[in-house]
């Protein structure tokens, strides 16, 4: 973890990455901090060893993400980005809203139980953010929502009428995920949880 005094010695607003060159910059932190996570948990996500096994400058890192919590929240972010991808690249077969925001659900706790470390990580640091991150994590709250309501298949009309339903089912999302993290409940338990919240789409028309 940083240390205080450098999280002090940093900008509290994070760098966009505006050029072709910064992108590519910020594709290497965010690899390189979703290895180190991978590999070791949220312990692992050391700001040096991040810029180092990115290639990047220590004060560069600094500027693009002003401290341990703002890189993982990123993380997070990007990690749903792929998820929202793969929703696009493999389109769900399921009719009923519930089901298939079951389903999308279900594939990302596919991924967590490749890289539990990672997704502890992520999630200890959604925990840990405060109002410096405030926009951060306000980014992943929009991103989720959004993916759910794609992936109820929904016209953008009436799943904004879901809208209280979609934020119900991404709160439970996140508590199941951190209690079988913790190892407060079971896979499926977990599961039946977010089956239990997804039931609130039950008055969702079917996809034709």
């Amino acid at each position: 973890m940083t240390t205080r005094s450098a999280d002090r010695a940093t900008p509290a607003v994070a760098q966009p990455a505006r050029t072709a060159r910064q992108r590519a910059r910020r594709r290497r932190i965010l690899d390189a901090s979703t290895r180190l996570a991978a590999e070791g948990g949220f312990d692992a996500v050391q700001m040096r060893e991040v810029a180092e096994s990115a290639g990047v400058a220590l004060g560069t890192l600094y500027r693009y993400f002003p401290s341990k919590i703002h890189l993982l929240v990123a993380v997070l972010h990007d990690q749903l980005e792929q998820l929202h991808a793969t929703l696009r690249e493999r389109p769900l077969t399921e009719h009923q809203p519930a089901d298939r925001v079951v389903r999308t659900l279900k594939r990302a706790f596919r991924a967590h139980q490749r890289e539990p470390r990672l997704a502890e990580a992520m999630m200890r640091a959604l925990l840990f953010a405060d109002a410096s991150v405030g926009e951060e994590v306000a980014g992943v709250s929009r991103l989720t929502a959004t993916l759910l309501m794609d992936a109820t298949g929904l016209p953008e009309e009436e799943a904004a009428r879901h809208l209280s339903a979609i934020r119900v089912i991404q709160h439970t999302w996140h508590s199941t995920l951190l209690y079988w993290l913790s190892g407060g409940i079971s896979l499926a338990q977990a599961h039946t949880d977010i089956e239990t919240a997804c039931g609130l789409l039950a008055g969702a028309r079917p996809i034709e």
